[in-house]
């Protein structure tokens, strides 16, 4: 097992109690032992990090008072419910409440260690998933990259949950920069195929014969196994899919076609086509397409984020700043509305850039946002800000929002240090801050 999982053992005998303990533990399990199940709940809590195994008949609170309990502390812990001979009707009933599964006295202990694998594996999935969805509303690890709360990322970020926990094939489509490949990571680690592999190839990195091998074989003796056998149970990504001939997508429907349903490997296809008036959809053959899009997630643009613009950007900035040792460059309203007004044809991708010179040019002593925005290399630098109408007050707001956060980041959540560098008194703080969402614990 990739984790080890605990199992807490739960029965009023003693040598009962032992027995299981010694067992558990020479198949690699970590075991706790309770003698009541009112001592067990003191230490049973919603994130427990493993399963129960508990006796029916104990004095006291019975196992089936203390598997209710159980569900209603965390109705997805897996609970194994051990009886004794002409207990089976009981049995029956504790299955019915929801115990994961039981074992009738005197018991087979591999059949003990089967049962307690099948509860970990499902303990696990549970666990990783809900540590994932916490990422998502929390803002850490993998969903870190994923940031802002603007109503279409909010939107991805419950498609990735939805579709993570489908099993069908899936189409991602966006502009270039917008992290497509990211959200295929996160669509991976939400699923039931997070513990298998994950393994992407892009497409338009090889030529036609050597991407059939890698795709399909046979592998040269020094290559890498197909790249459909590595990811066999798991999921296999295919960047810039739109670049497959029609040859080689006939070849990779065939593949989808022979593994049946539900698919032994999930694919996951990402679309990055740059020409005016190409979709997806009239690149790929139509089977091909619609076996994919069946379940789709479009990656909305930079330029449809809003106030998320300002939060990258703050992000960004700080963390070049810890990586040159410098500050971070202060940012001005009227940078801040140029943040917000320009059409970003890179994306996040071209917001990184942007926010990595503004660090280095801060460094310097000279320089502006502006020139930045204006000098970005891109064809449409001349396009650099656009007029799209934006009423002032959304301006105004995205820039306060963004004073607020980046003062509170750097007095660590210090209200009077805040309320003394913006001059706000604290009814006024508090009264902005939860119009703009933001926690003092969340900078502490």
């Amino acid at each position: 097992m990739s984790k080890t999982m605990k199992v807490a053992i739960v029965d009023d005998e003693k040598d009962m109690r032992q027995s299981i303990s010694q067992w558990l533990a020479l198949s690699g399990f970590d075991t706790e032992s309770y003698a009541s199940a009112e001592e067990a709940l003191k230490g049973l809590t919603a994130d427990y990090p493993g399963i129960v195994v508990s006796d029916i008949r104990m004095p006291g609170m019975d196992g089936m008072q203390f598997l209710r309990k159980l569900k209603s502390v965390d109705s997805t812990l897996p609970v194994i419910m051990i009886t004794g001979h002409g207990d089976v009707p009981m049995a029956v009933e504790a299955m019915r409440i929801g115990a994961f599964d039981f074992l009738e006295k005197p018991f087979n202990p591999d059949r003990m260690t089967e049962l307690a694998k099948k509860a970990s594996n499902a303990r696990r999935l549970v666990l990783d998933n809900r540590a994932l969805r916490r990422e998502l509303s929390d803002g850490s690890a993998l969903m870190n990259k994923l940031i802002g709360s603007s109503p279409v990322m909010e939107r991805l970020k419950e498609d990735i949950l939805d579709l993570g926990q489908a099993d069908g094939h899936v189409l991602i489509e966006g502009e270039t920069g917008t992290g497509k490949t990211l959200v295929a990571h996160a669509l991976h680690a939400v699923g039931a195929r997070a513990s298998k592999k994950f393994v992407l190839i892009s497409c338009s990195a090889y030529d036609e014969d050597r991407l059939g091998a890698r795709l399909f074989g046979p592998a040269a003796e020094d290559e890498p196994i197909p790249a459909l056998e590595e990811a066999r149970g798991g999921t296999l990504v295919l960047e810039d899919i739109e670049a497959l001939s029609s040859a080689m997508q006939a070849r990779l429907l065939t593949a989808i076609n022979d593994q049946g349903m539900p698919s032994e490997t999930r694919i996951v296809g990402i679309c990055n086509l740059q020409d005016e008036g190409k979709t997806c959809e009239s690149v790929l053959r139509p089977d091909l397409y619609y076996r994919l899009a069946a379940l789709r997630i479009i990656v909305p643009p930079l330029r449809q984020r809003g106030e998320d613009i300002l939060s990258l950007f703050t992000r960004l900035s700080e963390q070049f700043a810890d990586e040159y040792g410098c500050d971070a460059p202060e940012v001005s309203a009227q940078e801040a509305a140029q943040l917000l007004q320009a059409p970003w044809p890179g994306n996040v991708r071209q917001l990184i850039n942007v926010a990595e010179r503004a660090v280095l040019q801060n460094r310097r002593g000279s320089g502006s946002i502006a020139s930045l925005l204006m000098t970005d290399g891109d064809e449409q630098s001349d396009q650099a800000m656009t007029t799209e109408g934006k009423p002032l007050k959304e301006f105004v707001e995205a820039f306060e929002r963004m004073l607020i956060d980046n003062t509170m980041r750097r007095h660590k959540g210090s209200i009077v240090a805040v309320m003394d560098e913006l001059c706000l008194p604290r009814r006024t703080l508090n009264e902005k801050m939860a119009k703009y969402g933001l926690q003092r614990s969340d900078y502490l």
